[in-house]
């Protein structure tokens, strides 16, 4: 990789780590399935005039794959954000590699090895250290989370299994359709929300603008870049740097505790969730066993 490339590859996880403290800034003033309607919105208004419409075979899994990884993925997230801690839910996402890998057994058919079996646990392993710190568990927080991971798992699993897309297209139309499923959950689980759009601070307003810009469209499309001109085993691990950034930004900024069990269950998460990407010992030939 080229230093450039390299930059790149910090940079995203950086800005995809630093939004889950601006996610909370952000549902401070708006709530958080409106925030989402109102994200999705923008992200669509500026990406479809650039985007061809999605061919007939593309449709239906476009569908589905807006359902997870949009509606279901970011609705539990931003509700999660919005009752829990920014640190602990940075480690908690990252419980989505281990449930991709899980998904890939029965949906795309790949072997699991004990080594990836053993990363998985010690992923989940450390999600609970990270959330059993000291005070009272917040147990439903972590459960939207994980919710959110296994939402975004499934919908990385059927990319993977009706791709490949163009990525701006599949980001535009996965918007376009998300915009309806949140605003309708929003009607029916929010009140308050034209009045969130008077009563909104500036910060609540510059949270939304960073997970549309920076977040959203600024983050995937230098990820999409860098995958596209890098191997995903040069560009993936570093991925895992987004958890650290999450956990530093909340101490950070939002003053959330360093406690012993977060450090311990993030490294932990880390390790486990490396363990899970790193690729299996290559089998030598038949005729050289």
């Amino acid at each position: 990789m080229s230093p450039l490339q390299i930059l790149c590859a910090i940079l995203v996880p950086l800005l995809w780590g630093c939004q889950f403290v601006v996610i909370k800034i952000a549902v401070a003033d708006f709530p958080p399935l409106f925030l989402l309607a109102l994200r999705f919105t923008a992200i669509a208004a500026v990406l479809l005039p650039f985007a061809g419409l999605p061919r007939r075979q593309e449709r239906k899994p476009v569908l589905w794959i807006s359902l997870f990884m949009g509606g279901l993925n970011f609705s539990f997230a931003f509700i999660g954000l919005a009752h829990g801690a920014a640190s602990v839910a940075g480690v908690a996402m990252q419980l989505t590699t281990p449930f991709a890998v899980l998904l890939a057994w029965p949906m795309l058919g790949e072997k699991l090895s004990w080594r990836v079996i053993t990363g998985i646990a010690i992923a989940f392993v450390g999600v609970v250290l990270t959330a059993a710190g000291p005070g009272p568990v917040a147990i439903l927080p972590v459960l939207l989370i994980t919710g959110s991971a296994l939402s975004l798992a499934i919908g990385s699993i059927l990319v993977k299994r009706s791709g490949p897309f163009e990525p701006m297209k599949l980001l535009a139309w996965m918007s376009v359709l998300t915009v309806p499923q949140v605003l309708l959950m929003s009607l029916l689980f929010e009140c308050g929300q034209l009045a969130s759009l008077h009563t909104a601070t500036a910060p609540g307003w510059m949270a939304l603008l960073y997970t549309i810009a920076l977040g959203g469209i600024a983050g995937f499309g230098i990820w999409f870049w860098l995958i596209a001109r890098c191997s995903i085993a040069r560009v993936a691990p570093y991925a895992l740097l987004q958890t650290v950034f999450a956990v530093a930004s909340g101490v950070l900024f939002l003053h959330e505790p360093l406690t012993a069990t977060l450090v311990i269950g993030m490294l932990a998460c880390i390790v486990g969730v490396a363990m899970t990407q790193r690729p299996a010992r290559a089998s030598r030939p038949a005729a050289e066993k």
